[in-house]
């Protein structure tokens, strides 16, 4: 009668399903799982969790029923191999293992059991005396590591000299170098139980034995830990022998091919000539593609198969997960899964993180590139990627470098270098390769400029300038000096001093396109929208999935290097003539940008957000900007500009707290020409657009507004004291009369929206009273977080780690929602929902990447949030997985053996 926990396994047939999957541990469960397929899988037994740690207590008649049941599977195991133990020309040897339910075993394995003395003269004159003379080795050496393991458990130091012993004895014992007549055997039986080397049956159960007393004594051993058992194959008995481990797919480009090394071990086992998994003989390797595809489909996962060659004979010994693989392998994988109908959609886009996807959405670093190259770790990655350039400590000098690099065909590639940016360092850092600060965080300026742009920012407080230098740790750079940026989304950020290499993304060679479109397939009606303001932004936006603009962000439009000198001309005018023709200017280039914008964007909502940024933020910084605003001025001028009066004008527009003073739409009450100016050319634009057939459609978005009056105020106008305030909807009216009669296009726009940005505490209170006068409401969640808490984001780094440290706050408000914010955006949400039901709301703040905010945005009724376009596939991902949670449908989880 066969012993219920004793388990046999091969390709001829699986086990038995036991009652429950820890009874096998993960080793046998992997190896279980391969049997009954009918690959060449190398046979074993499993002593399963209930008696591998009874062994030594079980009784005589339940031992000797587990002895004959292990024989029995050992004859089994003996016609599969075609050699038995007590072979004495070729004897079957034999491997233990602990088989734990823990991922990572704490145990000893133990190799080359049944060697005993009538099978060591046999493996000798087959594989050499020096490869037999390693095996015993081997195998002693395990069973004195496997008994001062249980000394020390029991508080015994006597076993761990003994192995100190048998550690100085192995390195002087080299094979061949007994003297005449000494039996290898008798050199290694004083570290051995007595009767060791009798017999392979009695050696066997010897080390069970051993090993159950292990397990017995170990207090982390919950009884949840199997011994597998099964025999070793060699890549050292001849030429037609191997060893190697593969794996189903590239694990790093995901191409669908068999990948790994296969090594020919010499008779000696000692050299060994390596070689590419390519070249296994055809007939191998062909064997070896049929399993890993199985394997894959089996699984839903890349797998890693390790395997042996043994005199012409293929043995699969055992297989697993890719534990180190890139995203690009897994998405190809699912999409090839999803393609063969293995997996559906659901499954496929689940089985991805979706912050994972920064690994294929911007360059990495070639680790070996830089291992010798002196750098700095730590710092906080504001836009995650890597980056290489020359060094430029403001962005004149960056821009002016970049010029010169072009004409001469140089290499363009440079990182801006400061203690923080401002509104005039937005060109140089859409130019630059990175940028790297000492002051901000992730919500800093330049880490929102450059995730817009697709650069990298590092942050790094320990950053210092002194004598046309900057020092970082043991490092020092001079303008114009190589850097490398390192800012994983995952891991510790990095600077180092010289070039590295580069890996760039490929979007289509990453599979990426298409795994956006699985995304889109799971949602239902919630949506991501993109943060941009340049044509090159939107076909970005758009490529990667994004469904429509959610903010186009107006006074980034005008910090090109022109425009923000006529910019200035604006606010600085002396009079009603001079501002008119400054504005007819920016209109004219506003005009333009929202052309191209809408037209990109066709079918499609462009919520355009009327300029909100401090007016103080566009004038000059240093004495280099505004020498520059100068000979603006003076070009085609009859006389010079009078600095000193620039200086003091300059001056009076300075503010003490510029974020809640004169910016947002207090710029519009107090200079609505420029709201009138933007709202112009926007509809000019559409109406341009709408001649031409396209369907544009723009939505005005109103920034900071704090009550009700001031969103009646710039949305309809106002007459008072024979003055008369022209609101959005008069601009519009205005325009369409003019075109009347004159257009090709249907005659007018669209129903467009007027929106309000809820940033304020009070905006959100009043969300009942704002939902009469907008349309949609527009949450813009990085200013709502500083005024909900009080906190500023470009300065909370210097003493955000102190709060982490005292567990004061939970995570970083400017990445995950604060919940009093959380709190705020749903009250909002059904305030303003109670005043207009079909009010659409938007979450358009950097967390509309974060994959918890977007489960948060939906549970509260939020339609669709906006990032910037890098970050768009990761919350579509995030926004899908979210949805098929909802649903509670079609997700399967990949099989683990």
């Amino acid at each position: 009668m066969m012993h219920r926990g004793v388990h046999f396994f091969s390709q001829e047939g699986a086990i038995p399903p036991p009652a429950g999957d820890g009874l096998l541990g993960i080793p046998g469960r992997r190896a279980a799982a391969l049997s009954g397929w009918g690959f060449p899988v190398l046979p074993g037994i499993i002593l399963d969790t209930g008696i591998a740690a009874e062994l030594g207590t079980a009784s005589p008649r339940e031992a000797a029923e587990i002895g004959r049941t292990i024989k029995a599977h050992l004859d089994a195991c003996a016609r599969i191999m075609g050699k038995r133990c007590e072979d004495r020309e070729n004897p079957l040897l034999l491997k233990i293992e602990a088989s734990s339910n823990l991922a990572v075993s704490q145990y000893p394995s133990l190799r080359n059991v049944g060697l005993a003395r009538s099978g060591y003269a046999g493996l000798a004159g087959r594989a050499g005396e020096a490869f037999a003379d390693r095996a015993l080795a081997v195998l002693t050496q395990g069973m004195l590591a496997l008994e001062a393991r249980i000394q020390e458990l029991e508080g015994n130091e006597r076993a761990r000299k003994r192995l100190e012993a048998l550690r100085a004895a192995l390195g002087r014992y080299k094979p061949g170098a007994l003297k005449p007549g000494t039996d290898p055997m008798d050199a290694c039986a004083g570290y051995v139980p007595e009767g060791f080397f009798a017999g392979p049956d009695e050696q066997l159960m010897a080390a069970l034995r051993s090993f159950s007393r292990l397990l017995a004594l170990d207090d982390q051993n919950d009884r949840d830990t199997a011994l597998l058992i099964r025999p070793l194959v060699y890549g050292g008995y001849g030429d037609d022998s191997y060893a190697g481990v593969c794996f189903s797919r590239n694990p790093i480009s995901g191409e669908k091919r068999l990948e790994g090394e296969c090594r020919r071990i010499s008779p000696e086992g000692l050299e060994r000539e390596g070689g590419a998994a390519a070249k296994i003989p055809p007939r191998y390797r062909k064997t070896l593609q049929r399993i890993a595809s199985t394997l894959e489909h089996a699984c839903r996962d890349i797998r890693r198969i390790v395997f042996a060659v043994e005199q012409g004979r293929l043995w699969i010994i055992e297989q697993g997960p890719v534990e180190r693989r890139s995203v690009q392998a897994d998405i190809a994988l699912l999409l090839d899964l999803v393609r063969q109908r293995v997996i559906d959609t659901a499954t496929a886009v689940k089985a991805v993180e979706p912050l994972r996807l920064n690994e294929i959405l911007h360059p990495l670093i070639n680790p070996q590139s830089a291992a010798a190259l002196p750098s700095w770790k730590g710092g906080i990655a504001g836009a995650p990627g890597a980056a290489i350039g020359r060094v430029c400590f403001s962005t004149n000098a960056l821009l002016e470098a970049r010029k010169r690099a072009q004409r001469k065909g140089e290499d363009c590639r440079f990182i801006l270098v400061l203690t923080a940016s401002f509104a005039g360092d937005v060109k140089a850092i859409e130019a630059s390769a990175g940028v790297l600060t000492a002051e901000g965080g992730y919500a800093a300026h330049a880490s929102v400029v450059a995730r817009q742009y697709g650069k990298v920012s590092l942050v790094a407080p320990a950053l210092r300038f002194q004598d046309q230098a900057a020092f970082l740790g043991g490092l020092r750079f001079a303008q114009g000096d190589y850097i490398t940026l390192d800012a994983p989304f995952y891991g510790e950020s990095s600077v180092y001093q010289g070039k590295a290499e580069l890996i760039e993304p490929n979007p289509v060679e990453t599979g990426l396109f298409d795994f956006i479109a699985l995304c889109r397939e799971c949602l239902r009606g919630f949506q991501v929208r993109a943060n941009a303001e340049t044509p090159q932004d939107a076909r970005l936006a758009l490529s990667f999935g994004a469904e429509g603009i959610g903010l186009c962000r107006t006074e980034h439009m005008f910090l090109g290097a022109e425009r923000i000198n006529v910019f200035r001309e604006l606010i600085l005018a002396a009079s009603a003539e001079e501002r008119k023709k400054a504005l007819r200017k920016l209109q004219r280039m506003q005009r333009g940008d929202f052309y191209a914008i809408l037209k990109i964007m066709a079918g499609k909502e462009v919520a355009v957000r009327l300029l909100d940024a401090p007016l103080h933020e566009f004038l000059p910084h240093n004495e280099q900007e505004f020498s520059g605003f100068l000979a603006h001025l003076e070009k085609g001028a009859k006389n010079k500009a009078d600095r000193a009066a620039l200086a003091a004008r300059f001056a009076s527009l300075e503010e003490c707290n510029p974020m809640l003073g004169r910016r947002g739409c207090r710029i519009a009450v107090s200079y609505p020409e420029i709201y009138a100016m933007q709202i112009q050319a926007v509809f000019e634009a559409a109406y341009a657009l709408w001649d031409e057939q396209v369907d544009a459609r723009p939505d005005i978005l109103i920034p900071l507004v704090m009550n009700a009056s001031e969103l009646k105020l710039i949305a309809y106008g106002k007459k008072i004291e024979g003055a008369r305030y022209a609101g959005i909807v008069e601009v519009e009216e205005a325009l369409r009369e003019a075109k009347r009669g004159k257009s090709r296009g249907p005659g007018r726009l669209p129903p467009y929206g007027i929106g309000v940005m809820i940033e304020l505490p009070a905006a959100a209170l009043g969300a009942a009273e704002l939902a009469k006068y907008a349309r949609f409401f527009s949450f813009g969640t990085n200013d709502l977080t500083q005024t909900v808490l009080g906190v500023s984001r470009d300065d909370c780094a210097a003493f955000m780690p102190d709060y982490t440290r005292f567990d004061l706050i939970d995570g970083d408000p400017f990445s995950t929602l604060d919940p009093r914010v959380k709190e705020l955006i749903a009250l909002a949400v059904e305030r303003g929902r109670l005043t207009r039901p079909d009010l659409v709301c938007g979450l358009c703040g950097e967390h509309g990447a974060n994959p918890a905010n977007i489960r948060f945005c939906l549970d509260a009724g939020v339609d669709y949030v906006s990032c910037s376009p890098y970050s768009v596939p990761i919350a579509l991902l995030a926004a899908a997985q979210a949805e098929l949670d909802r649903t509670a449908g079609g997700y399967q989880r990949p099989v683990e053996y």
